[in-house]
């Protein structure tokens, strides 16, 4: 879980969570880049092109929307491991219905709260589940933890900065 503080309103910090993009993230392309090895691949969250918000690179390849509560709180997810040969999930109840063993999923929300007039906090966790998979998707995530991490808050910061600027904010 990452949190930061942003001085802008609620609605102005929850529009930088969902319009931040690629290139406003410190590190984010890069950190990628390392991810797949330094391979070009097809536009998704390891490749995102630098002016597309990330929400909107993530949601059509790979991610599924999984709740939204407009203005304060957004939840993806995505398989983390899958069986060969798996269909895509399609609908927040197929992705909650998924218990089966050799799956694990992700998923991902950015909640904004204003602690008071024209404060507000963003808070950011990733939560998996991985029924009879924990050793594979353990050693995953151990690995990709530190990167992670520092994307996590990297993009806090954009979005900070995003909604502090359109408040005006130095």
């Amino acid at each position: 879980m990452h949190e930061t503080e942003v001085r802008a309103g609620r609605a102005a910090t929850y529009d930088a969570v969902k319009q931040t993009p690629a290139g406003e993230i410190l590190l984010l392309r890069t950190l990628t880049w390392v991810r797949r090895f330094g391979r070009p691949g097809p536009e998704g969250i390891l490749n995102a092109p630098a002016g597309q918000p990330l929400p909107e690179v993530a949601i059509p390849t790979g991610f599924l929307l999984l709740a939204e509560d407009p203005g304060r709180e957004i939840v993806i997810g995505t398989l983390v491991v899958a069986p060969p040969l798996h269909g895509r999930i399609r609908t927040p109840e197929e992705f909650a219905a998924l218990n089966s063993p050799g799956y694990a999923k992700a998923t991902l929300n950015f909640v904004v709260e204003e602690i008071r007039a024209g404060v507000s906090r963003v808070r950011t966790e990733t939560r998996q589940r991985t029924p009879r998979t924990r050793r594979r998707s353990s050693s995953y995530w151990r690995l990709i933890y530190p990167g992670r991490a520092l994307i996590r808050r990297m993009w806090l910061r954009a979005i900070r900065l995003r909604a502090e600027r359109a408040r005006g904010q130095p």
